[in-house]
């Protein structure tokens, strides 16, 4: 048998989009600001001269799955939540099948990310208390909304198996990993995804049912190297994140942080460690 050549991997903060923005701009009939243009691994941001935003994602095709890959366009039906107004979207399939493009263009955002994308929040962000209320009402939201999307974070589905199989791989089998309760998640939800001082959360791809609590393990995580954040982000959640689920998600959590693949520079890493041992034991 002959050797299979594996995919190359897309690093969209390399790559040339002008061909992409392009096919953008003629099927939204808008000029993209390409000064203002943000790079991320699989998408890329822009304003246009209508003064709205346009997000365009690079997905793999075998990452796309029944349910669809409309998240934003799907989210636009939540209501409660503060996020920007989905506008208009736009998908097509690349040439030689390897991938499916998406553009969504939605409301400019009220304010900037709380923190740029890449790298890990060392430093804590001054979030009025309004912001903390605005994130609370919006989570409590979601989790009260109904869909059939199941959360796919870092576009894989989450089920029960990969959340036992996550855990069990950094930390052993040392707890029982069942979730009780699902219920809508963001399911990216970090300080990239987020804006301040006005609380508005963003990039919706992957939102769907997931356990209870992913969300605010997913943004307590990211705070691990800022203790009093961390804090603040547990005392806010802390009906979902005291719950046996929410323990879970926190677990969860850590393993991407401290399972095999740690990055010992990653300042995450010993509380996340530390956290880990404390969850542990809370849960058997």
């Amino acid at each position: 048998m002959g050797r299979v050549t594996p995919q190359p991997v897309v690093d969209l903060r390399r790559q040339p989009v002008d061909d992409v923005l392009d096919r953008v701009e003629q099927g939204l009939g808008t000029r993209l600001e390409r000064s203002t243009m943000v790079r991320k691994r699989r998408s890329v941001g822009v304003r246009t001269e209508r003064d709205t935003w346009v997000r365009v994602e690079r997905r793999a095709a075998g990452r796309i799955d029944g349910q669809g890959w409309n998240g934003t366009e799907a989210a636009a039906a939540l209501t409660g939540v503060a996020m920007p107004q989905w506008l208009a979207g736009l998908a097509w399939r690349a040439p030689d099948g390897s991938a499916v493009w998406r553009a969504d263009e939605t409301t400019l955002l009220p304010d900037a990310p709380v923190k740029p994308a890449g790298g890990t929040l060392t430093a804590a962000p001054t979030l009025p208390d309004s912001w903390w209320r605005t994130l609370n009402s919006s989570l409590d939201a979601l989790a009260r909304a109904a869909t059939t999307r199941v959360a796919t974070p870092d576009t894989v589905t989450i089920t029960q198996e990969g959340v036992t199989s996550l855990i069990t791989d950094a930390f052993g089998a040392a707890v029982d990993t069942t979730v009780e309760r699902w219920h809508p998640a963001h399911a990216d939800l970090n300080w990239a995804n987020v804006t301040g001082p006005t609380c508005c959360l963003f990039d919706w791809e992957d939102w769907g049912a997931a356990p209870r609590g992913l969300d605010a393990a997913s943004l307590w995580a990211a705070s691990l190297a800022v203790p009093e954040l961390a804090g603040r982000v547990r005392y806010e959640r802390r009906a979902d994140l005291g719950s046996r689920d929410g323990r879970l998600m926190m677990l969860f959590a850590c393993a991407k942080i401290a399972g095999p693949y740690a990055d010992v520079a990653d300042p995450k890493l010993e509380p996340a460690r530390t956290a880990a041992r404390q969850l542990i034991a809370e849960l058997r």
